[in-house]
């Protein structure tokens, strides 16, 4: 793939954002392929360290604000007519409701998906304090001759650090994957309103 051929399908990709961000995001990978290019590089080696155009839109997107997207979306690309204002305003109570709904699912998956995350932390701290607990009233029956107490709460600590410790973990990997997956619905959500269906990489 040459330069003229990756600018037009990013271009081509990046149609739903608003125009000035295309012609900078454009003048930004032209100038970087030429950078490098300039280096030695031929423009297939150029573009190839850049990465493919599926990856550089994907990219782009997630650091486009969805506001920004929404707004040149909905924002009409000429004057309406008469009759298509009537429509929009007769069809309001639908399309209105229906984005309302979409909304709010999406805004319900991401508290319960991040409740959850919280959840599991307040259980790790929990067993922690425990673990804690456990240990400090292990000495006081040690220190009156009740040396089977002692060891029974001493017991009970280090089998609750070890819940704690393997916890740790769990709600490290937990967040780290709800933190991925919000990226990606998020991600998905401004694809959406990009609507860059169809374009794809072809193979060069």
């Amino acid at each position: 793939m040459n330069k003229q051929e990756f600018l037009a399908r990013l271009k081509n990709g990046l149609s739903g954002l608003p125009q000035e961000d295309v012609e900078e995001r454009l003048s930004f990978y032209g100038e970087m392929i030429e950078d490098r290019i300039e280096e030695g590089l031929t423009e297939e080696d150029a573009i190839a360290e850049i990465g493919t155009v599926d990856e550089v839109i994907a990219q782009i997107v997630a650091q486009t604000p969805l506001t920004k997207i929404v707004r040149e979306k909905v924002r009409p690309k000429r004057r309406l007519r008469a009759w298509e204002i009537i429509l929009l305003v007769l069809g309001s109570p639908i399309w209105l409701s229906l984005s309302i709904a979409a909304a709010a699912i999406l805004l319900s998956v991401y508290i319960v998906l991040w409740a959850l995350i919280i959840v599991l932390w307040a259980i790790e701290i929990a067993f922690a304090a425990s673990a804690l607990a456990c240990a400090a009233a292990s000495v006081v029956p040690a220190v009156h001759g009740s040396v089977s107490m002692g060891l029974a709460s001493l017991g009970a600590a280090l089998f609750l650090a070890g819940l704690s410790i393997f916890l740790f973990f769990g709600c490290k990997a937990a967040t780290k994957g709800v933190l991925l997956l919000t990226k990606k619905i998020a991600l998905g959500v401004k694809s959406l309103f990009i609507g860059k269906g169809g374009n794809n990489e072809q193979n060069s």
